[in-house]
């Protein structure tokens, strides 16, 4: 599944630390002067799961396996892409390369410089609050760009080119009124017209309509003498954005974590009063941002977290796994994973009826362990 979250921000704001941090190693230059990335660095990262390993053992006792079978985990893609500046809409900077690259990926990751260090180089940023308003004045700014490229269709128009030069026209008017498209599509209630909205946003690839999450980078100082709850709160009030979205941390201690073992960083996360590394949340975060979720396929072959996109049906499911599978499907066991942990897997999942036969049209919830039945 082509999906992707692009990490944006002013140059020297600590994105490419964090890229390296979620990738738990160097693959991103990280330098003291602006536009130390030019080409984006892409890095594919596992979602945390407390629920594979328990699979993999059940598996392991109910088929009498020697070893566990080997795990495969979901994962995210992160982009890491050039600083942007003031005036990137008119190409300032590198804003040209900048805009294109945020066209490509799913959700907008922004990262916000809320520390001190006057050995780091400052390059328009200023605070988070104005900064993310800059970012999002030249995003708006290149879409309205977009937008106004637009030529109104002549001639005997079907409905959908009608539809699609109104949504264009809604489009054009909210961003001028300063309202984002994403926004624009979530408050349109006929399911029809959203539908609309949202694919004439997809085609003509609109940066404002793709969704976001911030991540504030703070000194260490105030992370250690600080509340995580009272900061993600202050930031909430101070972006006027959902705190679910919102994750505070020190992006070079979130990299410096990742070079080191499950127990060592357990003692340093101590020091600074967390309980586990931000990243975890951030890659759920970007997971449940982008709209997906997990489904588990458990067998001797593998213990696996398949991707799906949330609203899926058991049809599409099984397309994920094998294309053909989505033709040839022709009903799904089913069972929640807690029931498939505390009853110790396929067998006595039955005997206490805990397994459900869907039909293709069936809609998937989220960490259900499912087996195909697919046709000839």
């Amino acid at each position: 599944m082509k999906l992707s979250v692009g990490i944006v921000g002013f140059p020297n704001v600590g994105k490419s630390t964090l890229f390296n941090a979620v990738l738990k190693k160097q693959q991103a230059l990280t330098a003291n002067y602006p536009f130390a990335t030019i080409e984006p660095n892409t890095g594919i990262v596992d979602v945390p799961d407390p629920w594979l390993k328990p699979l993999s053992d059940i598996v392991k006792n109910e088929e009498q396996l020697k070893e566990p079978p080997p795990i495969i985990p979901a994962t995210v893609t992160f982009i890491d892409i050039a600083g942007l500046v003031k005036g990137a809409h008119k190409g300032e900077g590198l804003g040209n390369q900048f805009l294109s690259h945020i066209r490509e990926v799913t959700a907008i990751c922004h990262i916000l410089r809320d520390f001190d260090d006057e050995n780091i180089i400052r390059e328009g940023a200023s605070d988070p609050k104005t900064d993310l308003e800059v970012i999002r004045i030249e995003l708006a700014l290149k879409d309205l760009e977009t937008l106004n490229k637009q030529k109104e269709p002549k001639g005997k128009l079907n409905l959908l080119e009608k539809e699609r030069w109104t949504a264009v026209q809604l489009f054009k008017q909210g961003l001028e009124r300063g309202v984002w498209i994403k926004n624009i599509i979530e408050q349109e209630e006929n399911p029809n017209k959203k539908q609309i909205l949202q694919s004439t946003a997809k085609q003509l690839n609109l940066l404002t309509a793709k969704e976001e999450i911030f991540v504030v980078n703070i000194d260490e100082e105030k992370l250690q003498k600080n509340d995580l709850d009272q900061l993600t709160a202050y930031y909430q009030k101070l972006l006027n954005e959902p705190k679910e979205k919102i994750i505070v941390m020190n992006n070079k201690l979130e990299m410096d974590l990742a070079g080191f073992t499950p127990e060592e960083q357990q003692i340093l996360l101590k020091e600074y009063g967390l309980e586990k590394p931000a990243l975890e949340r951030l890659i759920k975060t970007a997971y449940n941002t982008l709209g997906l979720m997990s489904f588990y396929t458990a067998g001797k072959k593998e213990v696996r977290a398949w991707t799906i996109i949330k609203g899926s049906s058991a049809q599409q499911a099984a397309g994920v796994i094998h294309s053909d599978f989505e033709k040839l499907m022709i009903s799904a066991k089913v069972v929640k994973v807690e029931d498939f942990i505390q009853y110790q897997g396929w067998n006595n999942c039955k005997t206490k009826g805990k397994i459900r036969i869907e039909g293709r049209e069936y809609i998937m919830q989220e960490n259900e362990v499912v087996e195909f039945n697919i046709g000839k």
